[in-house]
C-alpha cells in the first residue's frame, strides 16, 4: 500500500502511533510576544537550537516532564522523558512499516514537536517522503537518526548512562511490538502480526538493542532501569530488571 498524505491507516492504531501531516498549531512554547511563532524540529532540539530566540526545546521537554512527575531529579525526568519520545517514533515508523509495507523520512528536521505538550509527544511530519519498509530502514530512520543524538544530548547534560537510554529504547519498541499484536489480533490481521514479529526480531538483532533485555514472544524484561521508582508515587514498570524497589526510592522510603 502506498503512503498517503495524511498516514490515515495509523489512526485505527491508537493515539501513540498517529503521526500528524498537517499544519501543526501555535506551539504551546510560543507565549506571547510578537514575530512569528513556529514549533522547534527535533534536530533544533538535539542540537540544544533555540530558534527565534525561544527556550531551548529539549531543556524545556525535561522540565516538563519532571513537573508533571514531581520529580526534582533532572536526570530522571530526562531518562523518562526520551522513553516517551522513544515511544512514539517507534511507534509511527513500525506502524506504518506494518500496514503501508514502507514508511515515510522521518528525518528530525523534517518532524517538529511541542515540548511543552502532554503525553504522549505531539509529532508533526512536514513532507511525506516514502522509504522502504524493512527493519534495517526502521533501525536507521529511529536508531541512528533519532535516538543516537538525543542519547548524546542527555548523556551530556544530564548525565544519563547510556545503557539505561539503551533499555529505554528497548523497552519502547518492545511495548510497541505488544501493541501491534494486540491490534493484529483484535482486526483478525494475521498478515500485520507476523510482518511485526518478523520487524521486531530483525531490530532486537541491531548492536544497540541486542543487550537490552530478554524477550520471550512479546514478553521483554529489560537489564537497565529507566529510573522510574525514584518519581514520587512511582513503583517498578512490568519489564524492570529489579524484583523490588530500592532502599533509595521515595516510596521505600515513606513504607
Amino acid at each position: 500500500m502506498d503512503l498517503d498524505p495524511d498516514l490515515a491507516a495509523l489512526r485505527s492504531l491508537g493515539g501513540f502511533f498517529v503521526l500528524r501531516t498537517l499544519p501543526p498549531p501555535p506551539p504551546a512554547a510560543a507565549g506571547g510576544g510578537g514575530g512569528p511563532h513556529r514549533l522547534p524540529t527535533l534536530a533544533e532540539a538535539y542540537g540544544g537550537v533555540a530558534p527565534h530566540g525561544r527556550h531551548d526545546a529539549l531543556a524545556l521537554r525535561v522540565a516538563t516532564v519532571g513537573a508533571r512527575l514531581r520529580t526534582a531529579e533532572p536526570r530522571v525526568a530526562a531518562s523518562l522523558a526520551q522513553q516517551g519520545l522513544a515511544a512514539r517514533l517507534w511507534s509511527a515508523a513500525l506502524g506504518c512499516a506494518v500496514l503501508y509495507g514502507r514508511l515515510p523520512s522521518l528525518e528530525p528536521g523534517l518532524l517538529r514537536w511541542d515540548p511543552l505538550a502532554s503525553a504522549p509527544d505531539d509529532l508533526w511530519l512536514t513532507g511525506v517522503r516514502a522509504l522502504p519498509g524493512d527493519a534495517g530502514t526502521v533501525a536507521a530512520v529511529v536508531l541512528h537518526a533519532h535516538l543516537e543524538p538525543l542519547g548524546a544530548a542527555l548523556r551530556a547534560r544530564y548525565g544519563v548512562a547510556a545503557g539505561l537510554l539503551r533499555g529505554n529504547a528497548g523497552s519502547a519498541l518492545a511495548a510497541t511490538a505488544r501493541e501491534l499484536a494486540r491490534w493484529a489480533r483484535a482486526h483478525g490481521r494475521t498478515d500485520a502480526a507476523e510482518r511485526a514479529r518478523a520487524l521486531t526480531a530483525e531490530l532486537f538483532t541491531h548492536p544497540l538493542l541486542r543487550a537490552t533485555g530478554a524477550r520471550a514472544g512479546t514478553a521483554f524484561r529489560r537489564r537497565s532501569c529507566c529510573l522510574y521508582y525514584r518519581v514520587p508515587g512511582g513503583g517498578l514498570c512490568g519489564d524492570c530488571c529489579l524484583t523490588r524497589l530500592p532502599r533509595s526510592s521515595p516510596r521505600a522510603a515513606s513504607g
